[in-house]
């Protein structure tokens, strides 16, 4: 959705791919649940805290709204397993590849997870995407070039690899069939 800067603890540092708001769009015509799920260990490692993410949630929101795009639900895990926040330290079960987050959003929708998708730029977005039995699609985008070239033999067998949101918005609009 956003350019990759580490740790994000200031809102001027957000900088949207120019793609992100046409895809969730596009979902969103289609009749998907669009939600984001992250881990967001920078609160337990005390660089930020939870009502920073929170409201940089809103305001990436009102972004996407001001376009005609719409996240559904926004899902995150402050844990870190060197966390310096007492009580934040892992292992928890939001944290990806955990289910906690999905489980979250499953709690509030009814979801299919056999017919949901999981898109991310990191080895445990599809590994949570195996975990929760929903399909797993990996972006090259951010961390997901990397986590291709280095980790792809241990992902699930037959997770896609392509270059944005995008591609993977088309590929599940390809699929047709049931949404969530």
């Amino acid at each position: 959705m956003i350019h990759e800067v580490g740790y994000l603890s200031r809102r001027e540092d957000v900088r949207w791919f120019p793609w992100t708001v046409d895809a969730i769009r596009l979902l969103n015509r289609a009749g998907y649940l669009v939600c984001v799920v992250t881990n967001q260990g920078g609160i337990g490692l005390g660089f930020f805290d939870e009502a920073f993410v929170h409201d940089l949630h809103a305001s990436l929101d009102d972004t996407l709204r001001d376009s005609g795009a719409t996240v559904d639900g926004w899902f995150l895990c402050p844990h870190h397993p060197r966390a310096v926040v007492n009580g934040l330290e892992t292992p928890c079960p939001c944290r990806k590849p955990g289910r906690g987050m999905i489980d979250d959003a499953c709690r509030r929708w009814d979801i299919d997870l056999a017919r949901s998708w999981v898109v991310g730029d990191r080895d445990v977005d599809v590994m949570m995407a195996a975990t929760v039995g929903a399909r797993g699609i990996l972006v090259r985008t951010g961390h997901g070039e990397r986590d291709w070239r280095r980790k792809a033999a241990t992902f699930p067998a037959g997770t896609p690899a392509v270059m944005n949101l995008m591609e993977a918005t088309s590929l599940i609009l390809a699929e047709g069939g049931p949404r969530v």
